[in-house]
């Protein structure tokens, strides 16, 4: 799942429960459509916050093929910080709205016991809890 700094899903995926959520990287980020006053919408985040699972210099290339700066620590098991890129901690401590968004999503009950076989129909459980979480804030304002 990507969301914005605000904890608002911007696009999500399903991935097999064996299979690394890393590995579909990119595809989830071409979901992503930010709506702009004027133009096309913005596809692209100015910065991007990952945790350590997301280390991979397959991303850290993608991104920097993009333009998007990461906020991703490095592993143990990776080279350490050269000085060539800075690890931004206050920008990294604002991914806990990501976190809390994927909290709220696992109290959501269709979400958190998946009775659905197909990843089909448990995408559009997911997406439903998300429209409902879209109508609260709305709600709010």
């Amino acid at each position: 799942m990507v969301c914005d700094g605000n904890g608002l899903p911007l696009a999500v995926e399903v991935t097999p429960g064996q299979r690394h959520e890393s590995t579909q990287f990119e595809r989830v980020l071409d979901r992503v459509r930010l709506p702009r006053r004027g133009g096309r919408p913005r596809c692209r985040p100015v910065r991007l916050a990952g945790d350590k699972g997301y280390s991979y210099p397959r991303i850290r290339r993608w991104l920097r093929r993009h333009g998007i700066k990461a906020v991703i620590p490095r592993r143990k098991d990776q080279r350490p910080d050269d000085g060539r890129a800075r690890f931004d901690r206050e920008t990294y401590r604002r991914r806990a709205v990501v976190e809390q968004c994927v909290g709220w999503l696992k109290e959501c009950r269709g979400v958190a016991t998946r009775f659905d076989k197909l990843a089909v129909n448990y995408l559009a459980t997911v997406k439903s809890a998300l429209i409902q979480r879209y109508l609260r804030l709305l709600t709010r304002l």
